[in-house]
């Protein structure tokens, strides 16, 4: 829920229907919350009157005596059981009326592509130059128009295969046995490249002034609750089966966290924050998808933009944070799109989402790699955090976007760098932070001699 909702199921509850469709979500819920807040208004003016009653009848029994002043006694009592009933009252309603607006999307911006899910999110950008199998060709140039690209001969091996089989640099097999489907084991070069990738966007994020933390892997259920819609995080989030704690599944969490409750100054806006830590993903929703591999996982590592701002600073903001997610895979040299994605597919969160996809040369398609949010005062409203401008205060706007995770871009650089032997090249940019590490490779991934 935002300010902005709740202005709009107040003055126009129609603009906020028309928010839902546009997200395919049932309007019904708009009626049943505008009936909601009218009858606690209705109730809380029958509240106010009774504390009004109250008040004069306390103010009248100290100039009484004898039994007018029992009598007065006796009937502040019953108005008092009476006010006390009527704000119980009230503040039920108020919690089934704030339970329907807390399920309430964020409100869509207006260039956002409509559209009922993924299909109709629309390409903006397309950046590199494209390994395409000879086989794969005609289907390829009819997706994509307008790029650069190679043709190869010979059929890239898929992530999941490099990485058991041809290099035997990882080990889900006994990963599974030992923890579960979604686990893995990397080994040697492979780790090497995981810490070189996390460094790299450490370096460059921090270089451009943003703020290095490293946040707690744990958050209350009070606190995630306002962060996230829970609905939608159901089937990703782990919580701690004893304790009032769950585990982050990204670092925007902790760092939206940073002032929950809080104010900030304006001019201290905006509050720029790149997070390093583990995330921890659940993937309960996921079925059968990406089962092979380590494309999608329980745990891995990332690195993540993290901005406070003032509410006109958001939309160029947002920009930037796009663009620095852009400069991080142009230094890999990953070919990608960036997806301008659809109204049905946001999530609760997000008032606009950029998506970044890179092009995995062996199953031919494209795969997100990063995703960059405007949740305008969505969060911020929930989390009760506040910009102060002398005497005004305000809501401030939360972004986030990824700068890298490491397994998701692994499967990249697998596919995307392989060469026919079977080694794979390390991007340059990452060589310099294995440097230091003579048991670390400089510039080829090999295979091992033998499995652990």
């Amino acid at each position: 829920m935002s300010w902005s909702i709740l202005e709009l199921l107040r003055n126009n509850p129609d603009e906020l229907k028309e928010n839902l469709k546009r997200r395919y979500i049932d309007i019904s819920i708009v009626d049943k919350a505008v009936e909601l807040d009218k009858k606690w208004r209705l109730t809380l003016q029958e509240v106010e009157k009774l504390r009004h009653e109250h008040n004069v009848i306390n103010s009248q029994i100290s100039k009484l005596k004898g039994d007018e002043r029992k009598a007065k006694i006796e009937e502040a009592k019953k108005l008092l059981s009476t006010l006390e009933g009527k704000e119980k009252e009230l503040d039920q309603i108020a919690k089934e009326r704030d339970l329907l607006l807390s399920s309430l999307p964020n409100l869509i911006q207006t260039d956002v592509p409509e559209g009922p899910d993924e299909n109709y999110s629309k390409p903006i950008k397309f950046w590199g130059k494209f390994k395409v199998y000879k086989g794969d060709l005609e289907d390829f140039l009819q997706k994509v128009k307008g790029v650069q690209y190679e043709v190869l001969d010979w059929k890239p091996k898929g992530h999941a295969e490099m990485l058991e089989n041809v290099l035997r640099l990882g080990d889900t097999q006994t990963a599974a046995q030992v923890a579960g489907s979604r686990f893995y084991y990397l080994f040697d070069d492979l780790v090497w490249l995981d810490m070189a990738m996390l460094m790299y966007a450490i370096d460059f994020m921090t270089s451009k002034g943003y703020t290095l933390v490293l946040p707690p892997y744990m958050l209350k259920g009070e606190v995630i609750h306002s962060i996230i819609d829970i609905e939608t995080f159901k089937d990703a989030i782990y919580k701690l089966e004893n304790d009032d704690l769950y585990l982050i599944s990204t670092a925007e969490h902790p760092l939206a966290s940073l002032h929950f409750k809080g104010e900030i100054r304006k001019e201290d806006l905006p509050i720029k924050l790149i997070g390093v830590s583990p995330a921890f993903r659940r993937e309960a929703g996921a079925a059968n998808k990406d089962m092979k591999g380590i494309f999608r996982v329980h745990q891995f590592h990332k690195v993540e933009q993290f901005i406070f701002a003032m509410p006109e600073q958001s939309s160029q903001l947002h920009m930037e944070l796009l663009s620095n997610a852009e400069q991080i895979i142009q230094g890999l040299e990953i070919p990608y799109r960036v997806i301008n994605i659809a109204s049905g597919d946001l999530g609760a969160c997000a008032s606009k989402k950029y998506d970044i996809e890179a092009w995995m040369p062996a199953q031919a398609t494209f795969r997100e790699m990063v995703s960059c949010s405007n949740c305008t005062d969505w969060q911020a409203f929930r989390m009760k955090i506040r910009y102060i401008d002398k005497s005004n205060k305000g809501y401030v706007h939360t972004l986030n976007s990824t700068a890298i995770a490491s397994t998701r871009m692994i499967t990249a650089i697998l596919e995307n760098n392989q060469r026919e032997d079977g080694m794979v090249e390390i991007p340059k940019v990452l060589r310099k932070y294995l440097e230091p590490f003579k048991m670390a490779p400089k510039e080829i991934i090999s295979p091992r001699k033998k499995i652990l």
